[in-house]
């Protein structure tokens, strides 16, 4: 979407957050391997850009990915899987 649309932007904005606090049970139990899948989705080397400034638009991932919410509700397995590696 275009910088322009206002009312797209402010949708996204808004409909992220509910995103993920409704898929926030399966991020508490399985958050780590599927931030990572999805990362590596939205960054794989032929997607387009999810900020591309020359152009002026913006991509639904972008406000998907810079969320808070999302690193918080996948803290919990990514510092478990962090502590199992150690052990290993």
């Amino acid at each position: 979407m275009r910088y322009e649309e206002k009312a797209k932007l402010t949708a996204a904005r808004a409909l992220a957050p509910v995103a993920i606090l409704v898929t926030s049970p399966v991020l508490l139990i399985a958050g780590a391997p599927i931030r990572r899948r999805y990362l590596r989705y939205v960054y794989r080397d032929d997607a387009p850009l999810i900020l591309d400034k020359k152009q002026g638009r913006i991509s639904v991932h972008w406000f998907v990915v810079t969320s808070p919410l999302l690193a918080w509700f996948c803290w919990p397995t990514e510092s478990l899987a962090r502590l199992i590696s150690r052990r290993g």
